[in-house]
């Protein structure tokens, strides 16, 4: 009698990023779609929420749960210490029982956002490391990447890279990304991000008042190479964003915030006290559905974190990108709407308004763009699970040909 496939999914899941967990359903969906008799379990950020919104076990990704705090003192700078060791142990027996271990989408080999190489890329490079020596196949699926100058950063994630079973990569500037820093990328393709194969809620009339605005909003800071400058760029962020957010209100636009990360809240009290009107609330969105749901119901979208601007261009609603990483403007090119492009590091409120007039005045038009757009990026994620079968479940996919053979 077979075995059923073991199957792990890993990475930063239910810990507050909405567009992580939006990776997750996707390929858990794709799982349940083409593999249901597969065992499906995950080492991740948020084990107790992964398993109450996927119904799936879950294991904690570290021993030690202030890993992501900053340590001061000798006490924690020491739990730190010990648990790397500790989840070395721990990462290695995870990944021993498991066939197939799968990395879903994510930005998990870039560093666009503040990043510690002993924290994320050191557990990517245990995770990739422990699949090599036990033979069990990790996939980086449909992942981003970009060009990394921390030279400890850059090698943990190039080794996590070069030691996975399979690779592919959510726009071609991640491809070139890791060719640059030493990976052969010769076998490895290029797909649109998971989320593009997520359910899309029907188009229907905007609920709320006409005209509205969806303004997406980041606790943003910067990437590693600013932070010297972090608060500056916060500061400029921010008051640009709430300079914007107050010309559409003057104008009597109703403005609906939208945040994809639970760390993005002091950002919306910030531009809720600041702008002081009924015009401006604030969505309670938990996963990429809610967020897509409040973008249908909207005329316009102006978004920062990346999978908020997938979600705004899956629904076909024309959007605005106010960019931090290269992967946002690679998308936007991709969907018909690189002309609509704003820097988050240099933002400048009145040229962002200028943008978005342009913007609507070209809405009919662009919905239709993104109509065809959507619909090709649908048929290549077909594609890209087709392959994801035939390289980590080879008996599936030889079962599968002989079925359509004539």
């Amino acid at each position: 009698m077979k075995t059923a496939t073991r199957v792990g999914v890993f990475g930063l899941l239910g810990s507050g990023n909405l567009g992580n967990d939006g990776s997750l359903e996707a390929v858990l969906g794709y799982l349940r779609a083409e593999h249901p008799e597969a065992v499906v379990d995950a080492l991740c950020g948020g084990p107790e929420v992964v398993t109450a919104r996927f119904g799936i076990p879950a294991t904690r990704l570290h021993w030690n749960r202030a890993e992501y705090r900053t340590a001061s003192r000798a006490g924690a700078i020491a739990a730190k210490g010990l648990g790397k060791l500790v989840d070395a142990f721990r990462t290695a027996a995870w990944v021993r029982r498991h066939d197939v271990v799968i990395v879903p989408g994510m930005g998990v080999l870039e560093a666009t956002l503040p990043l510690r190489p002993w924290g994320f890329p050191y557990a990517l490079f245990l995770l990739c490391a422990s699949g090599r020596l036990f033979g069990t196949r990790v996939a980086l699926v449909s992942v981003g990447a970009a060009e990394i100058g921390n030279r400890p950063t850059r090698a943990l994630v190039r080794w996590s890279a070069r030691l996975a079973a399979y690779r592919s990569y959510r726009d071609a500037p991640s491809r070139d990304a890791m060719r640059a820093m030493g990976v052969d990328t010769t076998r490895d393709e290029v797909y649109p991000d998971l989320a593009f194969s997520l359910p899309t809620p029907p188009a229907s009339t905007p609920s709320g008042p006409p005209g509205r605005v969806c303004v997406g909003v980041m606790d943003f800071h910067g990437g590693n190479d600013d932070r010297a400058r972090a608060e500056e760029i916060h500061r400029r962020y921010l008051d640009g964003t709430i300079r914007f957010v107050r010309a559409l209100v003057e104008e009597g636009r109703p403005v609906r915030l939208l945040t994809g990360d639970r760390c993005d809240a002091p950002v919306v009290a910030a531009i809720l006290d600041a702008v002081d009107s009924p015009l401006v609330t604030a969505a309670e969105a938990t996963s990429l559905a809610d967020l897509m749901n409040e973008i249908t119901a909207a005329d316009t979208v102006v978004a920062i974190r990346y999978h908020n601007l997938i979600c705004a261009l899956k629904t076909g609603t024309p959007t605005l990108a106010v960019t931090y990483a290269a992967k946002s403007d690679a998308l936007m090119a991709g969907m018909g709407l690189a002309a609509y492009c704003h820097p988050a590091r240099e933002i400048d409120a009145d040229r962002l308004l200028d943008q978005f007039r342009a913007l609507e005045k070209r809405s009919a038009e662009l919905r239709q763009t993104l109509t065809e757009r959507n619909q090709a990026a649908a048929r290549q994620l077909e594609h890209q699970f087709t392959a994801l079968t035939a390289a980590l479940f080879p008996a599936t996919s030889h079962a599968h040909t002989l079925r359509e053979a004539p």
